[in-house]
Order: C-alpha cells, then sequence, then structure tokens
C-alpha cells in the first residue's frame, strides 16, 4: 500500500477495490462533474469569455452520454492500459489541487485553463474505456464558441443595437418628463 496516493489507501481502508478497472472511470466522471459544477458558479455572476465558455462546453461534450459501468459500451483494459488510467487519474487530481487553490486566489482564467487540463485527462480515460465514442477536442469545441462569441458581440456593436439604446435612453428621459409633470400637477391641485 506503499505506492497508494492517501486517497487511494484511505479507499482501500474502506473495503473499495482500487482493481476494480470500472471504478475509475466512475471516479473520473465524478470528479470532472464536480469540477466543472464549481468553475459553473465562479462564473454564473458575470459574462463568461469566449474561453471561459469553451472550457465548459468541452466539460459537457466529454461527459455528455457517460456510460454506466455495466455498459457494453465500456471494455475492459489491458494492465498496460489500466496503469494508463491510474496515471491519468493521478494527473487529474493533481491538476483539481491546482484548481482548488486558483479558486482560493479567484483566478478564474486560471480555473478555466485548468478545467480544460482536467478535462483532457477524463477524456483520455473514457476514450480508453470507450474508444468508439466519438470525443471533440477542446480546439474544436474553442473555435465553434469562439465564432459564436464573435457573431453575440458583433451584435452588442452593431448599429441595430445602439439605435435600440439611444431609444431607450430617450423613452426613459421621456417618461422622467412626464413624471415631473405629473408631481408638479399633484402638487398644485394640492396645493388649491
Amino acid at each position: 500500500m506503499t505506492d497508494l496516493s492517501v486517497s487511494e489507501q484511505l479507499a482501500v481502508k474502506r473495503g473499495v477495490d482500487l482493481n476494480d478497472q470500472r471504478l475509475w472511470l466512475k471516479i473520473a466522471s465524478e470528479r470532472l462533474s464536480i469540477v466543472r459544477y464549481v468553475f459553473l458558479v465562479q462564473v454564473e455572476d458575470g459574462i463568461a469569455s469566449a474561453s471561459q465558455r469553451a472550457a465548459l462546453e468541452y466539460a459537457d461534450a466529454v461527459l455528455i452520454g457517460w456510460p454506466d459501468n455495466d455498459s457494453p459500451e465500456v471494455r475492459d483494459l489491458e494492465d498496460h492500459e489500466f496503469d494508463t488510467v491510474r496515471n491519468l487519474m493521478a494527473i487529474m487530481e493533481r491538476h483539481i489541487a491546482a484548481f482548488t487553490a486558483q479558486e482560493c486566489e479567484g483566478e478564474v482564467d486560471a480555473m478555466s485553463d485548468m478545467l480544460v487540463q482536467i478535462t483532457d485527462c477524463v477524456a483520455q480515460v473514457r476514450r480508453l474505456f470507450q474508444p468508439d465514442f466519438p470525443l471533440p477536442t477542446f480546439d474544436e469545441i474553442s473555435k465553434v464558441v469562439q465564432e459564436e462569441w464573435d457573431e453575440d458581440m458583433g451584435k452588442i456593436d452593431s448599429p441595430d443595437a445602439a439605435a435600440s439604446a439611444e431609444g431607450i435612453e430617450r423613452q426613459t428621459e421621456h417618461a422622467d418628463e412626464q413624471r415631473e409633470t405629473s408631481q408638479t400637477s399633484d402638487a398644485e391641485g394640492r396645493a388649491a
């Protein structure tokens, strides 16, 4: 048990069979789900940047349709593949520790980058267990999200958006003027 991490040692003490390969598949999805949620909470109060949106979309794409451990789509691994999974999970846990430290410091952009690295580890684990499942790369998702972001930002900067803002401002000024006129008339009526 000396080659095991502290978490693995604790799991063994609790009776968890670390040689159950499919357990690692489940842990990978659960860890990514938690990290994704923590990141979502960090960005939900503001407008997420394109890179932040892409990081979330990538995590979603890797988690979508996650198979049950007993699914026929999930294959058993060779020993060297299982060693690779355990190595990827150790890397993922180091990334999660860094992600947690970045969260404490409020470094949302760094958290975004770390979410991508965590998701990469989980994607590789899933590819080993479910090689036929089509997983997009972060670059593919990032390109699509950036195009959507640019389109959305173009709408904000468009002449129509400026005209709308000016129209709203005029309507607000008109409503303020009417309110002042109404209050003045009410005050004059009470005085008489």
